[in-house]
């Protein structure tokens, strides 16, 4: 029996450190008193909150949640949902005033201190406290430097207010945290080139063809760049200049080629060159056989020139690749009437056109869904660069395009 002892010993020290460690795991010493870590758990309503929360009943998870606090209301973690749900909602003031008690606690720790001051801070903004909310922000990026939530916020608080020379540090800040999964320094060339047209409209037009410049040397996919450029050169009697800028876009984002179509044919016009942009926009098909754009183009040219047949052949081209587009309905009328309404060429017309899917709204934010009926730089709702595109819908079943004879 003596033998068994120590081993009796061991299990016994085993079993004893097995419920100091339950007990540990359980209760938490706050301010002099052990508090019960499961008791929030335990209650229906902060389950019944979670469920509501993520099933999108704000209201319902608003009210349960609001029980259970009653349950503990020394749960750093639930007043803190708590508080960012009557943000959501709309009550701003309660939500800063939960938020800043939070603050008070003497045993929080430093990420717990900086993620209630990104919260503040996001209070604040929605209240339309500028000032407060960067102050937040910036805070929390003293206790936490590499946190990408007050830095996002941080450059979206500083494009509101037109001071884009510290959005643009902050964007630079959030490309370089490695940790970023949303850095993206592509913006900077956009942000760069808003700064050029601050400095256009305050008339000094060097410094917005050096910012202009800068920013497609940063990206060279910020297409408001190109046109913008173009149109100062253009502005100052530099047309070829204007030109070689407009074309650069072509090549460099095709997908935006479209937006300089009219600037280049009235500039190839006035050198006397019309024929460059017919061929420009051949190129530009040949590139991208999808592009429908560049095939409505080519077909006015060559509809304004009386080749309405040609016009109509690219016109038929282009309606597959996009259905839905009005202007290329139009344009397709207007060359049915010049050739006289010829029985085959509208039954054509006519079967293509019962393939097709209207919509109303043609661009639509990637980010956030946000539609939009024209192409805009920047997000109205979340803010973010460059993410519109044209929303395309495809035909009902597989066309097939049909050569004119």
């Amino acid at each position: 029996m003596r033998d068994y002892l120590p081993l009796l010993a061991s299990l016994v020290g085993l079993l004893i450190g097995l419920l100091v460690g339950k007990g540990w795991e359980r209760y938490k010493l706050r301010d002099g008193r052990w508090v019960d870590r499961r008791r929030l758990r335990d209650t229906p309503h902060y389950m019944l909150g979670l469920t509501a929360l993520l099933q999108g009943q704000m209201d319902q998870a608003l009210d349960e949640l609001t029980h259970a606090t009653a349950t503990d209301p020394d749960a750093l973690e639930l007043q803190m949902i708590l508080g960012n749900l009557l943000r959501e909602k709309g009550q701003v003031a309660r939500a800063i005033t939960i938020h800043q008690s939070l603050l008070q606690r003497p045993d929080l720790t430093r990420l717990e201190h900086a993620y209630i001051l990104l919260c503040l801070g996001l209070d604040f903004r929605r209240a339309g406290f500028v000032d407060r909310a960067i102050d937040a922000f910036t805070q929390v990026r003293t206790l936490d430097p590499p946190n990408v939530h007050a830095l996002v916020n941080l450059q979206k608080l500083y494009e509101e207010q037109h001071d884009w020379e510290a959005a643009i540090r902050m964007r630079e800040a959030i490309a370089a945290t490695a940790a970023s999964p949303s850095a993206q320094p592509d913006v900077i060339g956009f942000l760069r080139n808003e700064i050029g047209l601050t400095q256009q409209r305050a008339g000094d037009q060097a410094a917005a063809a050096r910012s202009f410049t800068e920013a497609l040397e940063l990206d060279a996919a910020a297409a408001p760049a190109y046109l913008n450029l173009g149109d100062l050169r253009e502005a100052q009697g530099d047309r070829q200049g204007a030109i070689e800028i407009w074309e650069a876009l072509t090549r460099e984002v095709p997908g935006r080629a479209y937006l300089v179509f009219d600037r280049l044919a009235r500039a190839y016009e006035a050198l006397g060159t019309p024929n460059r942009f017919i061929d420009r926009c051949r190129d530009l098909i040949t590139e991208a056989p999808t592009d429908w754009r560049a095939r409505l183009a080519l077909s006015r040219r060559l509809a304004a020139r009386g080749q309405h047949e040609d016009a109509l052949l690219l016109l038929f081209e282009a309606l597959p690749h996009n259905p839905h587009g009005l202007a290329i309905h139009q344009e397709i009328w207007q060359a049915l009437l010049a050739t006289g309404l010829d029985a085959e060429r509208v039954r054509t017309y006519v079967s293509r056109a019962r393939e097709s899917i209207f919509y109303l709204d043609p661009h639509i934010c990637t980010r956030c869904r946000y539609r939009s009926t024209e192409l805009l730089w920047q997000c109205p709702q979340c803010h973010e660069w460059n993410t519109f595109v044209e929303e395309r819908i495809a035909p009902a079943r597989q066309a097939v395009l049909v050569e004119l004879d």
